[in-house]
């Protein structure tokens, strides 16, 4: 669409029902995501003025909601896409280079003569990028260029997956236009991981790549992770009087890395006592049989952590089958026993490293003290700083924000819906 159209598109509300099926209906909501764009499209323009036609993508950030580090031992997952997202304006090129422009980074340029994995750029991305092309390419299409300019709500180190809205986001500006849209969700979602693990060097599990693809309550099984089992759900957390509220401690997640390693580490500790490599292949009754030969050979937190995957694997369809029937006091229940297993036998909720910064944990208090049993709360993502999840009864909302917001500074609550939408083509 010619840009001057696609301003006045916007300004004249002429994308009302995709914005609503992106962000919902409040107005407040969608009177901002109207400025948003048309500001994006202005920078847009000034980047590019010899741009004329372009287009615009979308990919949102997702929500763990249960299944707490179960996907790196081939368990089961429910997760939830959400509605801060990443959005691209795009124009098309046959210069054979990929310019993007990111809010608040340097421009990036991508020279697509090479791709292969280059070395020096682990950890950018520009990386996941030539990735994600790379696998277009071995597909035998064709990828001549494009610029972008990228904007982003879904906040770095926030726990809602930004870096997988980015993937989502650039597989889709390359399937739509260059392969017509034949990828699908699910392919883009392991082109992203592909790039993230091979050329960004992160290893990582396909969770968020899937639920910010496919959109919606998504339940994963990756029992056979070439293959994982993958059901879209919908439900309402309005229906049952709840909102979703994610709470950013402020915490730092710098030297992090050892402990977020130890996890996956301490659960396969375990798993090779029985000849496997993941938890997954090893029997809960066996496990618990044999607590007096591990502790013999392993690490008491490792024990732990085995037990935390048995009991939360259960509960990820326990979880699904709940929202599925709209029983939102079983969902509460189960949301609360998993942030207990997390808090008990995960250990993620602060670093050993760091004994006295204890966010999370002041967070969590904080939140029973105001919650009760009316609402559920738990530690968000991979934990040890970050992030939590709480589901927060409609009367409370404003309480429960002021409260926070309090302790950890103005802006730090974010109160999501779900979106049914995974990545797309907005325009």
């Amino acid at each position: 669409m010619n840009r001057d159209e696609l301003l006045n598109a916007v300004s004249q509300d002429s994308l009302t029902d995709i914005f609503t099926r992106l962000y919902g209906n409040n107005e407040e909501i969608l009177a901002m995501q109207k400025e948003r764009y048309i500001k994006a499209v202005k920078s847009f323009e000034a980047l590019y003025p010899e741009s004329e036609d372009i287009s615009i993508f979308s990919a949102p950030g997702r929500t763990e909601v249960c299944g707490n580090h179960t996907d790196h031992q081939h368990g089961c997952v429910l997760a939830a896409a959400v509605d801060l997202d990443a959005v691209a304006i795009v124009s098309f090129h046959h210069d054979h280079v990929i310019r993007i422009q990111s809010v608040g980074y340097e421009q990036e340029f991508i020279e697509l003569d090479d791709l292969g994995i280059q070395p020096e750029e682990k950890g950018t991305s520009r990386a996941l990028v030539r990735g994600i092309v790379s696998q277009f390419h071995d597909m035998g299409v064709q990828v001549d260029g494009f610029n972008a300019y990228i904007t982003s709500d879904v906040l770095s180190g926030s726990g809602l997956s930004s870096s997988a809205a980015f993937e989502v986001l650039i597989g889709n500006i390359i399937d739509r236009h260059y392969n017509g849209g034949q990828a699908g969700a699910v392919k883009i979602a392991k082109m992203g991981q592909y790039a993230e693990n091979k050329y960004f060097g992160k290893e990582s599990g396909l969770m968020d790549q899937m639920v910010s693809s496919v959109g919606g309550f998504v339940y994963i099984d990756f029992g056979d992770t070439t293959n994982p089992v993958i059901e879209k759900h919908e439900c309402s957390f309005e229906d049952g009087g709840l909102r979703l509220i994610i709470t950013d401690t402020k915490g730092s997640h710098a030297d992090l890395t050892d402990d977020y390693v130890s996890i996956p580490s301490e659960m396969k500790l375990i798993a090779a006592q029985f000849g496997k490599m993941v938890l997954r292949d090893v029997e809960e009754e066996q496990f618990y049989q044999s607590l007096p030969r591990l502790r013999s050979v392993c690490p008491d937190r490792a024990i732990l952590r085995a037990a935390h995957f048995f009991s939360d694997n259960a509960r990820v369809r326990k979880e699904t089958e709940a929202l599925d029937a709209n029983d939102f006091p079983a969902f509460l229940h189960l949301v609360r026993e998993s942030g207990r297993s997390s808090a008990e036998l995960l250990q993620n909720l602060y670093s050993t490293k760091k004994p006295i910064e204890q966010g999370i944990p002041l967070a969590l208090m904080v939140s029973g003290r105001l919650l009760g049993d009316h609402g559920a709360f738990r530690v968000h993502g991979g934990g040890f700083a970050g992030t939590i999840q709480a589901f927060v009864p409609e009367e409370l909302t404003g309480q429960y924000q002021m409260t926070m917001e309090a302790l950890f500074g103005e802006g730090c609550c974010y109160v999501l819906n779900i979106r049914s939408e995974g990545g797309v083509q907005v325009i």
